[in-house]
This record gives C-alpha cells, sequence and structure tokens, in this order.
C-alpha cells in the first residue's frame, strides 16, 4: 500500500467529526493500522467503540482529506502519523499523543532535545526581555526552544532562540495553515523557515479557546522541562506546567515581584516545589550534559555611575507620584529624565502613569 493510501486512512480517521483522539487510540489498539479499522466489519468496530461505529464508517470527508494530501506534498510541509519513524519519541511517553502531527518546517526537530519557555500573553517589558535572553542562552548551547507562538513571552522565547541562530518550535492551536495572533505573522514566517510550526489540529482550524489548553500537552511533551517565565495565577501557563509535572519533565520558575500580578502565578508553582532558576546556567545544571552559555554578570543594585533616577526606581514598577517622593524631584523635572532614559532602553514605561527598570 503507498504511503499516500496510508496518510489517507490516517486523515479521514482523524478527520471524522465525534471521533476524539480517545477513540482513535481504542481503535488503532484494537485493529492496528487505520486501514484495518475501516476493513473490519460493523459489528468488529461497535464492540470497541460502541454507536460510534456508525458515524466511523459511514463518513468519508473525501475534500479534506484530499486537501490534507496536497497540502502535505508542498516543500516544507507535512504530516507525521503515529506509525512514522519520525513520529517524535517524547510524545510517545505522554498519555494521549497526538494520531497525526501537521508540520511546517524542519520536522527533524522535533527529535532534538527541548526546553518550553512559556508565560503570560500581558507580559511585563522585564518578562519579555527575561524570556528572550534566558531563550537565546539556552538555545546556543543546543537546547531546542519550545512555546506557542502566543503574544507576550512565548513571542519573546521563539525570538530570542531565532536570535541565537539556535532551534525553536511554535507548538499551535490552530491549523497549521493559519498563523494566530495575526500579529505575530513576520515571526511565524521566520519560525518556519529556520524551525516548525506544529498542530495536531486539521488544516483550516481557527482559533479555538478551548484548544489552545489542549495544545499546551505537546508543548511540554515535547520538552524536557518547562520554564515559566510570568504567569498570573490562573493561566494556561500553569496548565502547561500542571502537565509536564504528570509527564514527568522538569517544571522551573523565575521568580518576580510580590507587587505584580504576572510573577504570582510563578511564585505559586515555586511554592508547589517547581525550581526556582534565576540564570539559564540553573536550567542547563539541572538538565545535565550541556555546558554553559557565558552569562553576563548580575548588574549592582546601585552602580556608583547609576542614574539617580534609576536607583530610586528600583526593580518593581513604580508609580510616577511615588518616584516624585523617592526623589525630591517634581514630576515636571522626572518626565524629560524618565523619557531619555526610556529612549536609551533603561526603563520602560507601564499603564497607570508607571515605569519600570529593564535589566
Amino acid at each position: 500500500m503507498s504511503h499516500t493510501t496510508g496518510l489517507a486512512a490516517w486523515l479521514r480517521l482523524t478527520l471524522i467529526p465525534g471521533i476524539s483522539g480517545e477513540t482513535q487510540r481504542k481503535l488503532l489498539a484494537a485493529f492496528g493500522l487505520p486501514e484495518a479499522i475501516f476493513a473490519a466489519g460493523r459489528l468488529e468496530a461497535r464492540s470497541v467503540i460502541g454507536d460510534k461505529a456508525d458515524l466511523l464508517l459511514d463518513s468519508a470527508p473525501t475534500e479534506a482529506i484530499e486537501h490534507g494530501l496536497a497540502w502535505a506534498s508542498q516543500p516544507g510541509q507535512s504530516i507525521i502519523t503515529l506509525a512514522d519513524a519520525s513520529y517524535p519519541p517524547a510524545l510517545l511517553e505522554i498519555a494521549d499523543p497526538p494520531s497525526v502531527l501537521y508540520v511546517r518546517g524542519n520536522p527533524d526537530l522535533l527529535h532534538r532535545r527541548g526546553i518550553a519557555v512559556v508565560g503570560s500573553r500581558n507580559a511585563t517589558p522585564q518578562g519579555t526581555q527575561t524570556a528572550e535572553s534566558f531563550a537565546r542562552h539556552l538555545a546556543a548551547q543546543g537546547l531546542c526552544i519550545v512555546s506557542g507562538l502566543a503574544l507576550g513571552i512565548d513571542a519573546a522565547a521563539h525570538r530570542g532562540a531565532l536570535a541565537a541562530q539556535g532551534e525553536t518550535v511554535a507548538v499551535i492551536g490552530t491549523g497549521a495553515d493559519r498563523i494566530y495572533p495575526a500579529r505575530n505573522k513576520e515571526l511565524a514566517i521566520a519560525i518556519a523557515e529556520r524551525g516548525a510550526i506544529v498542530s495536531e489540529f486539521p488544516l483550516g482550524t481557527p482559533a479555538v479557546a478551548y484548544n489552545f489548553p489542549r495544545r499546551n500537552r505537546i508543548i511540554s511533551g515535547l520538552a524536557r522541562g518547562v520554564l515559566v517565565v510570568e504567569a498570573a495565577p490562573e493561566s494556561g501557563s500553569l496548565i502547561t506546567a500542571r502537565l509536564a509535572a504528570e509527564q514527568g519533565r522538569e517544571v522551573f520558575a523565575i521568580p518576580g515581584s510580590i507587587h505584580s500580578p504576572v510573577a504570582r502565578g510563578c511564585h505559586k508553582l515555586i511554592k508547589q516545589g517547581a525550581k526556582l532558576v534565576e540564570t539559564a546556567q540553573d536550567i542547563l545544571e539541572e538538565l545535565g550534559n550541556f555546558a554553559a552559555a557565558p552569562m553576563p554578570a548580575a548588574a549592582p543594585s546601585a552602580a556608583p555611575d547609576e542614574s539617580p533616577i534609576l536607583a530610586a526606581l528600583g526593580h518593581d514598577p513604580c508609580s510616577l507620584d511615588d518616584l516624585v517622593e523617592r526623589t525630591g524631584q517634581s514630576a515636571d523635572q522626572l518626565l524629560p529624565e524618565l523619557l531619555s532614559l526610556e529612549l536609551g532602553g533603561s526603563l520602560a514605561p507601564l499603564p497607570g502613569n508607571r515605569y519600570q527598570r529593564l535589566a
């Protein structure tokens, strides 16, 4: 039987509405390959999945199957099935591996030793900078950076890996032929060219809210560990961390300000046993077998030649009113200096007339 015929059977199995991943795995365990499933009699199929056998054997989404085959025939695009030798072995270790994976880019990256970097979509400037820096150092040491192409921390992690000329994989919650969010279009194109974009969802699947938590098990499953940079107490990043722990992966978290809402999720993880990390070296040592990338020394809290405003600002978000009180200067005096520091990359403005120092 040809590869195309075999792939068509896999697509038929996974494209029939109502035949979930759990049902697919039951059928595969009972009959083997999809061709054998569809060759089985109705009574045999019913003995495994009950009345869903009628839905399975009476449905053939021909147009969607042909579209998938045509998509996979294009350069740089492929569909990997559970039966393929190229299926990522790390995903075979998890409880619910996807039956098929749609891949744009280099599928070999799914076999690399990876670290997932995830966090808030509404990241602070410091969090974005931290995620990019960690990803850049970890990618430079040979780890593949896995994330979800979301705004905020995810996008920063992918950018860091690309900046290091390293490897990165984006696991998305839409069809592989779609880009979401649209603001990450250029980043997605760069990842497809130099890394890989992966989805278990059929082509054309739009951005549906419940698909994103589902894809998180693939993000954690592809990696040896998950690093959470910033996260609210109830966020998708904590779902990824929980899944990682259930899958036997390491969980790392970066602490932040006790006043920051997006640090509370990380603090919650640390209380639950996640490893507190301050540098990429902490992760490299935990995972082992990697030489440490040269790490910049941490900046002192108040160097002799440091701007008095930066010293007064500290490392937590600070309001203009607080800066007036700390420095003894008026708001009119501070605003030009704050703008100068912002243009110089030393701080970033935040909503609510607040400012945050950048490392």
